[in-house]
């Protein structure tokens, strides 16, 4: 077995070659024959092992061996208790989830803070299957019926060539330690009816099956990437890029052959559960939208707009003092102040009209009609202004209508108030209290 990784590393695993690594244990058989390999062969590694204390006092032991064969070995190991429960619970996900949560999130922040290079886990063929049959019981695409990833970013799995008896083998043959989880044998976790129960049958039936699967699996990746292909070619004319969002072109996407499988594909890695609610969005009206935990799906006219959550800011307030040049954040803005001599010919000649002679991203307002700070916010519900031009008051959210925005404009767009009375709704619209007359002596000129 050593000779077979050996060669195996050479041929597809060589960047592994000089780094410093990180060895996920749990203090099981398969980890366990992941470390002895690696120190065999001279690599640079550490253990990192997480209790999760579902076990009691046999999580504790599991901990204690782990410490005692980093210091039989002499290499550096990283332990850490979680409550795990306590975790599930908060976050409304499985333990399962909770402990898959918790120590790759852990063990990524052990490479930062070491400066460690890869996580190498002791994932090997019947846990390839076992993932994929239960992958199969849910309903999943192509992706969860691939197996499990060599290469997952900085996390590799050099054991996957090995089945879980080559496992047993080496362990025996080279009298390595190791400690039995008793909870593998309970049947009321899922994965472990899979591996007791269904595994052992398929292997009755067909007892080169891990062999058999390898190639199903070689079969599944070459659709896998002629899918791939396929899917990067429509999105190259379905998908454009604006303002940190994507766009996904409706009737586009109406005209292709199944406008549900190219969503999927499409959507798939932002996060997004409910399918079935994403197809709908493209017959729904305007304004609709479906969230992951990281994105929004919005219908807007003839586009399905997507956004990170993070990128649609929060309301919030931010002061401009008086003497302010320009400000960066949240967004650019430019001020000049201008004193205007008191002349009466001045006033009405056209040096004067060149003054406030403005565009909708440039207004000249009054500058005594105003009161520091000036305040940038995003609008609220029940605000209004007086747009300039027109006789009377307006509820913002009426002009937003009437000018047809998005929800996503109306996102994006910021309003300058002057003692919460709203100045300009920026980009778009004055207010006409705050417009220059004859009777100006200066004017505050703002650009965006």
């Amino acid at each position: 077995m050593k000779t077979i990784l050996q060669k195996h590393i050479n041929q597809n695993l060589s960047f592994l070659k000089g780094k410093n690594l990180l060895i996920a244990i749990s203090s099981g058989i398969d980890s366990a024959v992941l470390t002895h390999l690696f120190y065999q062969l001279n690599f640079s590694i550490s253990l990192a092992h997480c209790n999760f204390m579902l076990r009691g006092k046999e999580s504790k032991k599991d901990e204690q061996f782990v410490k005692e064969l980093g210091e039989e070995l002499k290499i550096p190991t990283f332990t850490i208790q979680f409550e795990t429960k306590k975790y599930a619970l908060e976050n409304s996900i499985s333990t399962q989830m909770a402990a898959r949560d918790l120590r790759y999130n852990w063990f990524q922040k052990i490479t930062e803070e070491n400066n460690l290079d890869f996580i190498l886990t002791a994932h090997q063929k019947d846990d390839v299957i076992e993932t994929f049959i239960i992958n199969l019981t849910r309903g999943t695409g192509l992706d969860g019926l691939t197996g499990i990833p060599e290469v997952n970013g900085n996390i590799i799995r050099p054991l996957l060539p090995f089945d879980r008896n080559d496992i047993l083998i080496y362990a025996t043959k080279n009298k390595l330690h190791w400690r039995e989880d008793q909870s593998n044998s309970s049947l009321k976790y899922v994965r472990n009816k899979i591996r007791h129960k269904i595994v052992p049958v398929l292997k009755e039936l067909n007892p080169s099956l891990l062999d058999s699967f390898q190639n199903t699996l070689e079969n599944l990746k070459g659709s896998q990437q002629i899918v791939k292909d396929c899917v990067q070619n429509v999105s190259k004319t379905v998908v454009s890029s604006t303002n940190k969002e994507l766009h996904f072109s409706i009737p586009l996407l109406k005209k292709l052959s199944n406008p549900k499988i190219y969503l999927y594909e499409l959507l798939k890695n932002y996060g997004f559960t409910e399918w079935d609610d994403i197809c709908d969005l493209v017959d729904a009206q305007s304004g609709k939208f479906v969230f992951s935990k990281t994105h929004r799906l919005l219908k807007d006219r003839n586009v399905l707009i997507l956004t990170n959550l993070s990128n649609i800011e929060e309301s919030g307030v931010f002061e401009i003092k008086e003497n302010i040049t320009k400000i960066k954040y949240p967004i650019k803005l430019k001020f000049d102040k201008i004193d205007i001599p008191f002349d009466s010919k001045n006033r009405q000649n056209n040096v004067f009209n060149e003054l406030i002679f403005d565009d909708n991203n440039t207004i000249s307002i009054d500058y005594d009609k105003i009161k520091f700070p000036l305040t940038l916010r995003r609008w609220h519900k029940g605000d209004y202004f007086y747009p300039i031009g027109l006789q009377g008051k307006k509820k913002i959210s009426k002009f937003f209508k009437d000018e047809k925005l998005s929800l996503i404009d109306k996102e994006n767009t910021w309003l300058l108030c002057s003692d919460n009375n709203v100045v300009w709704i920026i980009g778009k619209r004055l207010d006409d209290r705050f417009k220059v007359s004859k009777s100006t002596s200066t004017i505050l000129k703002i650009k965006l």
